[in-house]
């Protein structure tokens, strides 16, 4: 007799992000500061004294306690994760039932609606404005009329580059029944968190990576933040030992490196202003063929007239974006990185 996937599965396709070497990589907005010589030796020390034989900390207590004191929050309000991915993924699984109404914004990270398909959710997007903005008022009332039992959005917005305020969220979360998750994976490039404050609703989870600000993409770390009452719960329902000991001790040892991440902040910051500049430029010279949307993260979005055909040319010189449809999402890169893609484009141009 033959198997047969199942409805959900069987035409379901793995997310196949772009791999091997390429000389210039600006597709995934990782970081591009490395480690100091130093930094580097106090994570070779902490790696070489993980002990190998055991389970790491089910609770990842001391990874929590090092990314309360650098938020300035209570760690008893802090989960870890497995990467943000794990902790959206468990999320959508436990805190709604198979049948119940999810919501998302479009455009949007794209994982959020797959995970809700995965748990045979309904899920509904609200479309935002052509310049990428949002109706406050209307995503209010469309959560309310909608029965949504959970909206999940991220702020500032992977791939817009866009954000609502402080006050603007505030006012969200507290006019909605609905569970709201916030995803901050790039919040720390933006001066309008609500980390500081998560714990005081009954019905917020906000999300942080590590995987940007942090250049710890490789270690797969994210953390929610939440009432007593939700953190219990996330813990309740996550796998036991989620985050592998390395992580949870390489992870400890860079986030007390206080002044070397502001340093490293401070970098990509006038890296994304550099080249928001010089896209800009373009856009000025040739503005019939592409547009320049702002941006409180790490890259900008673009949309250009024959975006497939610059993806391909930047492709042949090992250059590589993100395309998406009619936009290009370029991440901020060194100064080189920069100056190198700039004119790779303008040449197509």
């Amino acid at each position: 007799m033959m198997f047969n996937l199942n409805a959900k599965i069987r035409d379901l396709k793995p997310y196949e992000p772009v791999v091997g070497h390429y000389s210039i990589r600006l597709d995934a907005n990782e970081s591009f500061c490395q480690p100091t010589k130093e930094l580097l030796a106090k994570i070779k020390d902490a790696a070489a004294n993980v002990a190998f034989n055991r389970y790491p900390d089910p609770y990842a207590k001391e990874l929590c306690s090092c990314f309360a004191d650098y938020y300035g929050v209570d760690e008893s309000t802090v989960t870890a994760g497995n990467g943000s991915d794990e902790l959206i993924s468990v999320i959508l699984s436990a805190f709604v039932m198979k049948g119940d109404t999810i919501m998302t914004l479009s455009p949007d990270f794209s994982m959020y609606r797959f995970y809700g398909h995965l748990n045979e959710v309904k899920c509904l997007e609200y479309q935002k404005n052509s310049d990428f903005s949002v109706d406050l008022d209307k995503l209010i009332s469309s959560v309310r009329e909608r029965n949504v039992r959970l909206l999940i959005f991220s702020n500032p917005c992977n791939p817009t580059g866009l954000g609502l305020t402080r006050e603007e969220v505030r006012k969200l979360v507290g006019s909605v029944h609905a569970l709201v998750v916030l995803d901050e994976a790039y919040m720390d490039f933006w001066d309008q968190s609500l980390i500081r404050e998560a714990a005081n609703f009954d019905n917020l989870i906000l999300l942080r990576t590590c995987s940007k600000m942090f250049g710890m993409a490789a270690l797969r770390l994210g953390f929610a933040v939440a009432n007593p009452a939700l953190t219990s719960a996330v813990r309740a329902v996550k796998s036991p030992y989620n985050v592998n000991a390395c992580s949870q001790k390489i992870g400890s040892v860079v986030l007390r490196e206080k002044d070397w991440i502001a340093s490293g902040l401070a970098e990509i910051k006038a890296s994304q202003k550099e080249l928001f500049s010089m896209l800009r430029t373009l856009e000025n010279q040739y503005p019939q063929q592409l547009r320049v949307f702002d941006s409180v993260t790490n890259f900008t979005l673009v949309r250009f007239a024959e975006s497939g055909r610059i993806f391909e040319e930047l492709m042949k010189t090992r250059t590589v974006v993100r395309c998406l449809g009619d936009f290009l999402r370029i991440t901020a890169g060194t100064h080189e990185e920069n100056m190198q893609v700039i004119r790779q484009i303008e040449s197509v141009l």
